[in-house]
């Protein structure tokens, strides 16, 4: 079997895709770019048909009290068939043009498999 051709998404990732996928929505195999933030997060749900549920774990400064409060929030982002990312990885997503109503991230890496 001939070894997948990958494209260069212009970003460090962990996990190169061995398989090749027919995705229109792969940034690997496909012509879907990369813009724009790149996330960390926690995959808390992974149901939907090819999407994830990205967790989200930042610190916002409230300036009046000088201290840090926890928040987090939650991030809709594309599974492509090459990659498989289940509940509780920690993954790393992009931002790309609108897919779907919800879903602007497409998952580029998975840093930790749970």
């Amino acid at each position: 079997m001939a070894a997948a051709k990958i494209k260069n998404i212009g970003l460090e990732v962990n996990v190169k895709p061995k398989e090749e996928c027919h995705d229109s929505n792969c940034p690997f195999h496909s012509t879907l770019k990369i813009r724009g933030n790149v996330f960390e997060g926690v995959v808390v749900s992974d149901k939907m048909d090819k999407t994830a549920v990205v967790e989200m774990r930042y610190l916002h400064k409230l300036k009046k009290y000088k201290v840090y409060e926890r928040r987090k929030t939650k991030l809709y982002a594309h599974i492509p068939e090459c990659l498989s990312a289940k509940k509780g990885d920690l993954v790393k997503i992009a931002e790309c043009r609108p897919i779907s109503k919800t879903k602007k991230f497409v998952l580029i890496d998975i840093l930790n498999k749970d």
